[in-house]
């Protein structure tokens, strides 16, 4: 949806398919992110959130391409927009290839959202971090497929009517009756009467 949303939806600044293309053809891994803030400082508040994701403790340190698009509300001002580029450009490679978008949508009142792709990342940081995401991943897959694999105890009825749980022999086992004594049991009384006549 995000990268669709800043090839499609237009704006002030528009971006295009060829912006896309022109960053990803730094290569390497590449990392997306989205930041949304409102009220005082917005644009300074999404920026950061965009360019550090929490989660994943990735940053977009070292990136030679980055695009970005800013969306906001009819409040918004190329001001905030270069605000926005200031804070991306600093952390990115000083020879960084920046383009941006910027686009109104009434229907974000006072909220700002600033998504950012960047690529090309120098050094091994975010390619390290990534690795060990898969890593955790592929972990994840192996414990949950030996979990699957794992054989449930089965049940046993022996020849008694007993009932015991494979692998428990000498445990003691349950025994069910297998006739009700019904003298015990009150009899309705439209089956009492349907039985006098």
């Amino acid at each position: 949806q995000g990268i669709s949303e800043l090839i499609t939806v237009p704006g002030l600044i528009n971006l295009d398919f060829a912006d896309v293309r022109t960053i990803m053809s730094e290569g390497g891994a590449a990392l997306m992110a989205v930041g949304q803030a409102s009220g005082e400082d917005r644009a300074l508040k999404a920026a950061e959130m965009a360019i550090s994701n929490q989660l994943l403790d990735v940053t977009i340190d070292g990136a030679h391409g980055i695009l970005f698009n800013v969306t906001g509300g009819e409040d918004l001002k190329l001001f905030e927009v270069n605000q926005a580029a200031a804070i991306i450009k600093e952390t990115a490679h000083p020879d960084v290839n920046l383009i941006f978008g910027a686009v109104v949508d009434e229907s974000m009142g006072d909220n700002l959202r600033i998504t950012v792709i960047a690529t090309g990342f120098e050094g091994t940081s975010i390619s390290t971090s990534l690795n060990k995401i898969e890593e955790q991943r592929k972990t994840q897959a192996e414990r949950k497929a030996q979990a699957e694999q794992r054989p449930l105890p089965s049940m046993l009825i022996d020849e008694d009517g007993n009932k015991a749980l494979a692998g428990q022999q000498g445990k003691e086992s349950y025994e069910f009756p297998t006739r009700i004594n019904t003298d015990d049991l009150d009899v309705p009384a439209f089956l009492r009467k349907r039985n006098q006549n």
